[in-house]
């Protein structure tokens, strides 16, 4: 789950790492007045997406009065904010930030995430941060620092005083970094992070340091125990079928096929997809319903799948271990009916009284398709898909 920058920022301030003063609006006029309110002559005015590249398409800018502040807020909120990180479709500002500005002498990037390959946290640090840093990054892969932490003694000192060293800190700005990274380090453990970018990490006119910008993803298997993270969720910057199965409790990802496919278990899930690619078709989504699904749980998939107008199939591939097929069958019945489905229903069941729930399926007058085997199934989900 993302936060959008405000939320990081209040997340970093009540860890006591200083940032810079803003405030989040939702109107032109709450713009006005959040500029009026930090004082000043200048101010940033940040559209709030969860994704990066903004500044490369007008959604951060420098405005120096409060009529540019309210022509600005005006121009961005209620809009959609296409950038590289979100394309095609782009995601609704309905928030911008308003903060004071800082006299910038040097900006870099900062990061801490989880590295797959060690399975400990990753930081990444780089002297050229900024708008360009993917650039960098592609380019010259040498600016690019690494330092893996011990996951028993986190980041330690000699850590910090490389990486500050290798960025060229001195002075104040060299014991603000050295502080500065053990924080961070306690934010993204205590929060269950998998992200937390500064982007840029600024050096001030006075040799300071600071987070200028922040993005922070938390583990969204680890949200139950921080559900105070849990509700900030903002789900109008996710695919609406994804904020559909969030608010059901299921696991969805919106893909570009034509096949709708609904599965339980992650592993049966995959390779159902597999199936359906070496068939020649293209699954529409990854939906895993779990594997204690309930008639319930089917009726929300199905309403999830249908959501996507793309569905010209739906393949349903269930195995009865936790919950019998009859009662999958049951519930598949139910939802075809309370859905009203107007698209071919594949179901392959497999495991317990899986031959009672073919034969439900087919006595139920329902335009449903059973199939004995998983191979069969993706066959035919493919040919009516088509």
């Amino acid at each position: 789950m993302n936060l959008h920058e405000y939320q990081a920022k209040q997340i970093l301030r009540s860890a006591n790492i200083t940032t810079p003063r803003g405030i989040a609006a939702s109107s032109a006029e709450a713009a006005v007045a959040a500029a009026a309110e930090l004082g000043g002559e200048a101010w940033v005015v940040k559209a709030q997406i969860h994704a990066g590249g903004r500044g490369k398409v007008g959604g951060v800018k420098l405005v120096k009065s409060a009529d540019e502040v309210r022509a600005l807020a005006t121009t961005l909120l209620g809009s959609v904010l296409v950038t590289n990180q979100n394309a095609p479709d782009g995601q609704p500002v309905n928030q911008v930030l308003v903060e004071e500005t800082l006299p910038i002498a040097r900006e870099l990037y900062l990061s801490l995430l989880v590295d797959r390959e060690t399975e400990r946290v990753a930081i990444v640090a780089s002297a050229a941060g900024g708008m360009d840093i993917e650039e960098v990054a592609e380019a010259t892969p040498e600016k690019v620092l690494t330092e893996i932490c011990d996951p028993l003694l986190g980041v330690q000192d000699f850590q910090c005083r490389a990486l500050a060293f290798a960025l060229e800190l001195t002075g104040e700005a060299y014991k603000d970094f050295c502080r500065l990274l053990p924080a961070l380090y306690r934010v993204f453990m205590a929060n269950d992070l998998s992200l937390l970018e500064i982007n840029p990490l600024v050096v001030t006119a006075d040799n300071r340091v600071l987070p200028l910008d922040c993005k922070m993803s938390i583990e969204d298997n680890a949200l139950y125990r921080h559900k105070d993270l849990a509700a900030l969720r903002d789900d109008s910057q996710i695919d609406a079928k994804e904020a559909a199965a969030n608010a059901a409790n299921v696991n969805y990802v919106a893909l570009t096929g034509n096949i709708g496919c609904m599965v339980n278990g992650a592993g049966l899930a995959m390779a159902t997809m597999d199936l359906i690619q070496l068939e020649g078709g293209t699954p529409a989504n990854f939906l895993d319903v779990g594997g204690g699904a309930t008639p319930e749980t089917v009726a929300q998939g199905f309403k999830i799948i249908l959501l996507d107008a793309n569905v010209k199939a739906v393949l349903i591939n269930i195995f009865g271990g936790i919950v019998r097929c009859d009662v999958i069958a049951e519930g598949i019945i139910q939802a075809v009916r309370e859905v009203g489905v107007k698209v071919p229903v594949i179901v392959r069941l497999e495991g317990t009284n899986a031959e009672l729930g073919r034969r439900l399926l087919a006595e139920s007058g329902l335009a449903i398709l059973a199939a004995a085997s998983l191979t069969r199934a993706a066959k035919l989900a493919v040919e009516k898909a088509q």
